[in-house]
């Protein structure tokens, strides 16, 4: 994708919030999606939004296996901004037939079972978001782990036909929670607990002084194999000026 190059080159200056903007201008605020796993970055994501769009489609993946205080973030987010996240859960008939075979925590037994695992929980829910988008939106930044620090502003997401947009990815984690403070963005309260990167609770967990941002994530695989497929990237489809 040629024009990734020239648009990442158009951005590279520019700040979250401008990046959104031209985002919405550009793909057009009904083909483009915020997707939300309800942490630090995609709530402060969420916040920049809606001050650009009065009303953005922002969504996140119900997985089944989603903590508490996930489910109580989305509940005050809603209450504080007056909008709905679109739900999108994994079809009941594929899970069921994965845990009957493999059982209920066979992320555990293998790398291709948690692949397995988070493709029937979220890559088949995601493809079903992202339907007849043009662009969606992502908190990724390249300070999180070795798998994104060569991620630009814009991607081409090869393996869902769209472009994808990480208005955070030059950003550090104190700018984050900089955002968070200032704007009073609600925020889940395990990040209180340690808590960096949240997903799946069996999946999560706190990280130790002196671990990596995703040290808590799938914390008995190698760092390189820390993705769940959401984040696929072909690089010679997603070539980027950045």
């Amino acid at each position: 994708m040629k024009d990734i190059v020239e648009l990442n080159r158009k951005l590279k200056l520019q700040s979250p919030a401008e990046i959104l903007a031209w985002a919405v201008g550009y793909f057009g605020a009904r083909k483009i999606v915020l997707a939300s796993s309800l942490g630090a970055e995609d709530q402060v994501l969420t916040d920049m939004l809606l001050k650009i769009s009065r009303r953005p489609a922002i969504f996140t993946l119900d997985t089944g296996r989603l903590p508490e205080e996930t489910h109580d973030c989305m509940k005050t987010t809603e209450q504080k901004y007056g909008f709905k996240f679109r739900v999108y859960h994994p079809d009941a008939a594929a899970v069921e037939k994965m845990v009957a075979e493999k059982g209920p925590d066979l992320f555990y037994e293998s790398v291709e079972n948690r692949k397995l695992c988070c493709h029937v929980r979220k890559v088949e829910p995601l493809k079903r978001a992202l339907k007849g988008m043009k662009a969606w939106i992502c908190g990724l930044r390249r300070a999180q782990s070795v798998t994104r620090a060569d991620l630009g502003a814009i991607e081409w997401d090869e393996a869902n036909g769209l472009y994808k947009i990480n208005p955070l990815i030059h950003w550090t984690e104190k700018q984050v929670w900089d955002y968070v403070r200032a704007h009073q963005v609600p925020y889940n309260k395990l990040h209180d607990r340690g808590y960096p990167s949240i997903g799946c609770a069996p999946c999560t967990r706190a990280v130790k002084p002196g671990e990596g941002i995703r040290a808590g994530r799938w914390w008995w695989e190698n760092p390189d194999k820390k993705e769940c497929g959401l984040h696929f990237k072909d690089k010679k489809a997603a070539r980027k000026g950045s």
